[in-house]
């Protein structure tokens, strides 16, 4: 089986308040020296570590490559709870939110690339407090990998949709399910891509970008799904961080479904799916907005559909993998769960609605974010 593994950003608020805490330094102190963080013994490559962000508020949590779901959906949570643990002794908390919702500023970590940044991109850095969660797939190949890109296009809208978890932005309701991923696409490159063809055509297109002098460099390609730069993996950016970490497993168990699915098919010599870019960019905005209320567009037909037509084509898609790889049952329970409690930003609407605050709101995250499942 394909190996696979997440990154996971989280919030850091003030335990008492609530309030965006820029503690992502001492929590990362705190961290040294921490011999069980997401430790367990179907690790197979890479430890897993707890890294710095953007922001001084937030960390990212990185798994080491799993084999088996049961193994990764265990290291998510226990990532999560000594996330908590490590931050709480700075008096925060960590939290699974893709945006926060109360108004705040917050504070760049002063690092040379992030200060270079913020001095060519302004406002977008300035305001660029936003948590994705990255699920990265083994490839053989860098032609592998390529294909694999140009065949799971098509898909990533429903991801986004299923992982929707940031309906607030400063205080607001945005009105979308992921207003992450409204803010994201402000970067130049962030987006849906062109199908490449082949690896050449991709690292052409890359270092086009690249002498266009509007990137500082390679790692400012946030197309939603690419070629990992350190790790032999196709990366799958456009999820939100999600509310729940089995939520996040079964995201992950279907991008890692949907890369098997899509190298077989490049085996096989089937061509991949025609959308083009434009409509995928419509299908990326429709999930952003709607999450799983109302339509998305139908990944395979390019036209409006309920959520659980899309679902379940996606499903279908992949259910060949699923099986037999064993993941089917946890996948499908996680999904019909979703379609239950609600997405991230359900829950959090629905927190607010109940107490009328967003502190109360955060708050109820934070417990979600250490829990399994509702």
């Amino acid at each position: 089986m394909r190996t696979f593994g997440v990154e996971e950003e989280l919030l850091l608020i003030d335990a008492a308040t609530g309030m965006l805490a820029p503690a992502a330094a001492e929590v990362l102190r705190n961290s040294e020296g921490s011999t069980h963080f997401i430790d367990g013994p179907a690790a197979s490559v890479d430890a897993a570590s707890m890294t710095h962000e953007l922001k001084q508020e937030q960390v990212e949590l990185v798994s080491a490559p799993y084999t088996e779901l049961s193994a990764l959906s265990t290291a998510m949570l226990q990532g999560r709870q000594e996330a908590d643990r490590l931050a709480a002794l700075s008096g925060a908390r960590a939290v699974a939110l893709g945006t926060y919702p109360m108004r705040a500023a917050s504070r760049l970590v002063r690092l040379p690339r992030y200060v270079a940044m913020e001095k060519k991109f302004g406002v977008t850095l300035k305001e660029q407090l936003t948590c994705g969660f990255h699920v990265h797939v083994s490839v053989v190949s860098d032609e592998e990998a390529v294909a694999v890109l140009d065949r799971i296009r098509i898909w990533l809208p429903v991801l986004l949709a299923l992982s929707s978890n940031s309906p607030y932005w400063q205080g607001t309701d945005s009105g979308y399910a992921s207003f992450r991923y409204q803010a994201w696409r402000r970067w130049p490159t962030a987006g849906p891509t062109d199908i490449f063809g082949s690896a050449d055509a991709y690292r052409e297109l890359v270092e086009t970008l690249l002498q266009c002098d509007v990137l500082l460099d390679e790692a400012m390609v946030y197309f939603d799904a690419r070629l990992a730069a350190r790790h032999p993996t196709v990366e799958v950016r456009v999820a939100d961080v999600c509310l729940e970490a089995g939520d996040g497993a079964a995201i992950a168990s279907l991008v890692r479904a949907l890369v098997e699915s899509a190298a077989r098919d490049w085996e096989a010599g089937n061509l991949p799916p025609v959308c083009p870019t434009e409509v995928l960019r419509l299908a990326s905005w429709k999930a952003s907005s709607a999450g799983l209320h109302g339509s998305l567009l139908h990944p395979q037909e390019n036209r409006p559909c309920s959520v659980d037509t899309a679902l379940a084509a996606l499903v279908a898609h992949v259910r060949p993998v699923l099986e037999e790889y064993g993941d089917l049952p946890f996948v499908l329970e996680a999904i019909h769960r979703i379609r239950l409690a609600g997405t991230g930003a359900e829950r959090q609407r629905r927190s607010f609605r109940n107490n009328e605050s967003l502190r109360d709101t955060i708050f109820d995250a934070v417990e979600r974010t250490q829990s399994f499942v509702p």
